[in-house]
Order: structure tokens, then C-alpha cells, then sequence
């Protein structure tokens, strides 16, 4: 990467304040552009679920993988659980989504409280493992929640074989005026769905998927406690990266227990942050980090900065940190601060090799969160900084009341905000469809076929925040 005028400026950047010059392609299309990423990680597109108890359960470890990403399941989550998750995960299928099902006795009460669950707002009604009709949310609108559903359902759906292909489903979904189907094998019986975007999907992406075909997923843990027995548990687990994380990555404590994970000997990827230095980059590669996250005070739920005055303008801290990660054979991942396709491109350009997510997605129906409704009919989900006292108080469960109110006294960090679902676009592969476009779209402007070209041909310019004003669309007009 270079700049415009072939120096930095005096100080430092956010993603706000820097563009991308066009340069000279013979990129002819964005499908030519990979957007695998060369971390270890097996990613085929270079996007991570953030470890935050509202963004990252199960439901979005197995979509975002599906899609080719990889999903980091929070820390403060119980070793039982986490070991369910990534079971679960790999468990399921590479191009068919999982379905939700109900018996014929269920209510329709029962089935509004998992219909938010999927994007595409269906569930299959499923006798002895075969499905005899499909429930939509419009079939439970206005009906009493008492009734069941097999008197709303709409019986003797369209199936598709297990072994059709995209592209003939997709056709037969046409020809069928239908947005679903379910997917059943030889006996009849309900192994998935398909919807005709999600066939289309799986023509333009490639599943993350580890040495015997399954789908990939991440696990974090601290820097407190047992370290290397928690690490050990994990890895026994199936995770396929482990995730050393603290807030402050440049101490210690990181140190420690990056050299206790260490020592296990792991044969999967160890990231660990957060820093924002190239001498905690080299400090945390030297104790054990294959990826070092880059990021302190960017996100949306995080007070850091507003508290503590402590932080780095994230355009910088990455370009910086993946200098110094490059010069020793290891990544970084930016870690917050993206809120649109651009700023993941920006991110990708200043040499990133993947970038973290995780307010953005706290806002689709795949984000553990339940779904609720606001005065004007808004669908939303809240959200939470993971050092705020929602998470304290999640994260202290097995402390005496006197250790819990103290470290409450100190949380930081957004408790509850509302993260609004976008109408057109309200499932994390809807988002993923749109930063993707970004992505491939800003690779063909500098003439990349690959994230490593585009870090190499990005030239990277210095804005006003006019600059930035003028170069967003007017949806209304002057």
C-alpha cells in the first residue's frame, strides 16, 4: 500500500478519513477477484464474527461458515455449551441450511417464537421426520396463539432431493413460484431447505471447511484462570482457532498465557489481542500469536476511549500492526470500527488479512438475541459491549455478591443498545452479500485479483471530513 502523495500524514487515521484511488485494472469482473485469506484459518472470505455474547452463537457460526467465514464463540460462554456449538456446527450441511421443525400438535405460539430464528421467516412441519406442510410467518399473522399448527400450515409442500444441484433447484423453485422448499432424502425424510437465494448463494461461495469437509468455527478464552486446561478443552472440542483475548493484548498476562496455549503444541491457528503497536505485535508473535488482533476503542459498544482517553485511530493501528506482523510471517485482523463496505476494504488494503464484525451483525435474525419490535414497528435486537456490566455480571456468575458489586463499580462499555434490523437486508448473509460486493468491487478499482494484490496496488489518499460527506449517496435528494 502506498499513499497519494508518497508519505504519511503527521497523524493518525480512521477509516473516515482515508479513500482508494483508482488505478489501472485488467480485472474485467468482481467474481475474478479470491477473497481467500492466507492466515490459516481456511477462510474463504476474509470476514470473522467477533467473540461477543450478542453476535456470535451457534446459528451464526454455521451461516457465516457456510458462506466461507469463521465465527470466534465467546469466552464467557460454558466449556459444555461451547463443546455443543462447534458439534452442532460441524454437523451441519455445506449447502443446505438447517430447518426449523414442529410437530403437527404444536401451537402457532410455538412457532412465532422460532420463526425469527431464519431469515427466510419459514418452518417445516415434520411427521415421523417427514415434512407434510410449511409454515410461514404470514400463515400466523392475526391467529390465535393457541392454535396448531396443522391447522394453518400449507400442506404437501414441494420437496427437492438431497442430491440436487443449485442450480436445478433454483430452477424448479421458479417454475414453481415458490421461495422454498424443503430438501429430503432418499426415504422422505427432512434434511434441510433451500431457497432460491440461498441456491444462488452457494454458486458464489465456498464453504470454510476443515481437513474432513466440515464446516469451521473458533473459540476464545482468557487471559485468567487455567489457561492452558481451558485451551487443552478446546481443542479436544474441535475448535479450528483458538482466540486469546483481553482487552489490553500488550501485558503479561497476554504473554502468559499465550506461551501456556503454546505449549500445547496447537495444530489449528492462535490469535490473541488487542493491541494497537507494532511492538505489541512483535511482542505478542514472539510469545506464540500466529494472527494478532488489532483494535482498541473502535466499536460500536466499546466506551474505552470516552473513559480512558486510551486508543489508536483504527486505519492506522492496523496499517502499522500488519507492517510489523508481515515483516515477522504472521496477520492481523482489524478488530472493529467497520460500518460499511468500504471500511472493510480499507481494512483489507492497510493489510489486514481478515476483518472482525461485530456490532454490524448484532442486528440480523442469525444473532443469538431475541427479536423485538419498537413503538413504530421497527424489528431490532439489542446489543452489549463485552466490558460493560451486563457482561460483567454474566462473566462474575460464580462470585460472591461483595466481588460482584465491586467490579461492577468499574464496568465500561454500552449495557443495551438497539441494533435495528435493515428491511432489505435483515440477515448476516445479506450483509456478508453486500460487504463481499464491496470488497471485490474496491479489488477491481486498484487492479487486484487477491487480497494480497490488493494490499500491494491499494493507493491510499487523505480526505476532509467533506471529503467523506460528499461521497455519501442522497437516498431523498438535495
Amino acid at each position: 500500500m502506498q499513499f497519494l502523495n508518497e508519505t504519511s500524514p503527521g497523524y493518525d487515521l480512521t477509516y473516515n478519513d482515508v479513500f482508494m484511488v483508482p488505478r489501472r485494472s485488467d480485472v474485467a469482473s468482481r467474481y475474478d477477484v479470491d477473497l481467500s485469506t492466507s492466515d490459516g484459518t481456511g477462510t474463504t472470505i476474509p470476514l470473522v464474527v467477533a467473540n461477543m455474547t450478542a453476535v456470535a452463537g451457534r446459528r451464526m457460526a454455521e451461516t457465516v461458515a457456510r458462506r466461507g467465514g469463521i465465527t470466534v464463540i465467546p469466552q464467557d460462554i460454558p466449556f459444555a455449551v461451547v463443546r455443543d456449538v462447534v458439534s452442532w456446527v460441524k454437523q451441519r450441511h455445506l449447502v443446505f441450511d438447517t430447518p426449523i421443525t414442529l410437530e403437527p400438535h404444536q401451537t402457532v405460539g410455538d412457532a412465532m417464537a422460532l420463526l425469527p430464528k431464519r431469515s427466510h421467516r419459514a418452518a417445516f412441519v415434520v411427521d415421523d421426520g417427514r415434512p407434510v406442510g410449511v409454515l410461514t410467518h404470514d400463515d400466523c399473522t392475526e391467529v390465535d396463539r393457541f392454535t396448531q399448527v396443522h391447522q394453518v400450515m400449507s400442506a404437501n409442500p414441494l420437496t427437492l432431493p438431497d442430491t440436487v444441484e443449485p442450480r436445478e433447484a433454483y430452477d424448479r423453485l421458479e417454475q414453481a413460484r415458490r421461495r422454498l422448499a424443503p430438501v429430503v432424502d432418499a426415504d422422505g425424510r427432512l434434511v434441510g431447505v433451500l431457497t432460491k437465494t440461498l441456491a444462488l448463494r452457494s454458486t458464489l461461495y465456498v464453504p470454510a471447511v476443515d481437513a474432513r469437509g466440515r464446516l469451521r468455527v473458533a473459540a476464545a478464552l482468557g487471559v485468567n484462570g487455567d489457561v492452558k486446561a481451558r485451551a487443552a478443552d478446546l481443542l479436544e472440542a474441535g475448535a479450528d482457532c483458538l482466540v486469546v483475548d483481553t482487552a489490553h493484548g500488550h501485558q503479561d498476562r497476554m504473554v502468559q498465557a499465550l506461551q501456556a496455549v503454546r505449549s500445547l503444541d496447537p495444530q489449528v491457528p492462535v490469535a490473541a489481542g488487542n493491541v494497537v503497536s507494532a511492538d505489541g505485535v512483535r511482542e505478542l508473535v514472539e510469545a506464540g500469536a500466529d494472527i494478532v488482533k488489532v483494535g482498541v476503542g473502535p466499536g460500536a459498544m466499546c466506551t474505552t476511549r470516552m473513559m480512558t482517553g486510551v486508543g489508536r485511530p483504527q486505519f492506522s493501528a492496523v496499517l502499522e500492526c500488519a507492517a510489523a506482523a508481515r515483516e515477522l510471517g504472521r496477520h492481523v485482523w482489524a478488530d472493529g470500527g467497520v460500518r460499511y463496505p468500504r471500511d472493510v476494504a480499507l481494512a483489507l488494503a492497510a493489510g489486514a488479512s481478515a476483518v472482525m464484525i461485530g456490532s454490524w451483525f448484532a442486528g440480523t435474525h442469525e444473532s443469538p438475541g431475541d427479536l423485538h419490535v419498537d413503538a413504530d414497528g421497527r424489528a431490532f435486537k439489542e446489543s452489549f459491549g463485552m466490558a460493560s456490566a451486563r457482561a460483567v455480571a454474566n462473566r462474575t456468575s460464580t462470585d460472591s455478591s461483595f466481588d460482584r458489586a465491586r467490579k461492577g463499580l468499574y464496568e465500561e462499555g454500552i449495557s443495551s443498545s438497539r441494533m435495528y434490523l435493515q428491511p432489505d437486508r435483515p440477515g448476516v448473509e445479506d450483509l456478508i452479500d453486500e460487504i463481499c460486493s464491496g470488497v471485490r468491487s474496491a479489488a477491481t478499482y486498484a487492479g487486484a485479483r487477491s487480497l494480497a494484490e490488493l494490499h500491494e496496488r491499494a493507493c491510499i489518499g487523505i480526505q476532509s471530513a467533506a471529503g467523506f460527506s460528499e461521497g455519501r449517496p442522497l437516498p431523498i435528494g438535495w
